[in-house]
């Protein structure tokens, strides 16, 4: 029974070390050292936390927060909802099949387009064993990030000594430099993902007991620890990335990927370049993985509808390959997608919020009064700065 509830989160934690995180914590270890190191792990709380609270929806519950937001808003406000989830979803695949693909042309060489082609269909057939039980699913998706965790402990390593008082002082909050803005507000879209939120709590429905409160409370703690373990993981290894940037020494602040690829193995040998290029591709082909399946979450629960899921994913995946197709820089994409997906958090925050703190819906599991309060803050600071990068981005 232990087994059976743990898990969820491994899947949860994918999304948050996606190919977009590789290009926001390269991009500030490069620029800024170990400057914005506070900023990975504040946002490594608040996703804990996030995620915690969405996963407590769908075991309270039996249903997904869509599914939850359906049955208690509007259908305009649904439909605006569903409408935001889409956005954020060609952002979230951008990150995800431009990231594998510049792998898969790292370490074998392939075209971009065709590249991208074949992350689709790695991502199809590891979506196909959740059919089959969700522990396939879930298992199969741990292990592409464990991959992703041992690349990046031999990198640590690898990559050259590590400053550790440079590193300690990166974790007091500060702007280190022009610039630092867009790349926090990226960094926490990259973190803080959208549409992890609504897939945590749909990975929860299999495991609700309806009439057996202690049996609930149980899972709940399971859960609570799953959590922990499953976002710490996630927050080492974009902790692990910051830090190898900020001991490459880039040649005129390139901050690509291939850029930092051709450097790593100039600089630590051809062994953890092919590391780096590994976890890029087994990140781009989990999190794409998750992306599909949460694709599917939000659609059958805003809308109460399904199309066929080649369809929806192929109308998702068309900003990619205009991408993978074209001249346009991949990092740079990769990085302007994480911004995207910021200013997407709180269209699930807010709800979420509304949905937990509320006993009549979560009965025993309601949130606690800190807890709502908690939820409400990062809510309004996500917001503020997304704001605040506009402003700053037309004044500037």
């Amino acid at each position: 029974m232990v087994a059976s509830a743990m898990g969820p989160a491994f899947v949860a934690a994918v999304a948050y070390v996606d190919p977009g995180n590789f290009a926001t914590n390269f991009a500030g270890g490069i620029e800024f050292g170990y400057g914005l190191a506070w900023v990975i792990v504040l946002a490594n709380l608040v996703a804990t936390l996030v995620q915690y609270v969405t996963s407590k929806a769908g075991l309270a519950t039996g249903r997904s927060l869509p599914e939850l937001c359906r049955e208690r808003f509007g259908r305009r406000a649904n439909l605006a909802l569903w409408l935001q989830a889409e956005v954020v979803a060609m952002a979230t695949d951008l990150a995800e099949f431009v990231g594998a693909a510049v792998g898969l042309h790292l370490v074998f060489g392939m075209p971009l387009l065709p590249a991208g082609l074949l992350t689709a269909v790695v991502a199809f057939t590891i979506l196909a064993l959740e059919q089959q039980g969700r522990r396939r699913f879930v298992v199969a998706v741990a292990a592409l990030l464990l991959i992703v965790a041992g690349g990046f402990g031999y990198l640590l390593f690898a990559a050259g000594t590590q400053d550790g008082g440079a590193l300690a002082a990166g974790l007091v909050p500060q702007l280190p430099g022009d610039g630092a803005l867009a790349l926090i507000v990226g960094i926490v879209g990259a973190t803080v993902m959208p549409h992890v939120i609504y897939a945590h709590s749909a990975l929860q429905k299999p495991a609700f007991i309806a009439d057996d409160v202690v049996e609930r409370r149980r899972r709940l703690r399971l859960n609570r620890w799953d959590c922990i373990v499953g976002l710490s993981t996630a927050g080492a290894i974009n902790l692990a990335m910051l830090c190898v940037a900020a001991a490459l020494p880039v040649v005129d602040g390139a901050t690509d990927l291939d850029s930092i690829h051709a450097t790593l193995r100039a600089v630590a040998g051809s062994g953890a370049a092919l590391a780096f290029g590994i976890a890029l591709i087994a990140s781009g082909f989990a999190s794409a993985s998750v992306g599909t399946y949460a694709g599917q979450v939000v659609m059958a629960g805003f809308l109460n509808r399904r199309i066929p899921l080649f369809v929806r994913r192929g109308l998702t995946m068309l900003p990619s390959l205009v991408v993978l197709g074209t001249a346009v820089d991949p990092s740079q994409a990769l990085v302007i997608s994480q911004i995207v997906l910021s200013f997407g958090i709180p269209f699930a925050l807010v709800p979420l919020v509304l949905v937990t703190r509320d006993p009549r819906v979560m009965k025993e599991m309601v949130n606690r009064r800190a807890t709502t309060v908690a939820m409400a803050v990062i809510s309004a600071v996500i917001s503020a700065l997304n704001l605040y990068l506009i402003y700053d981005t037309i004044g500037g």
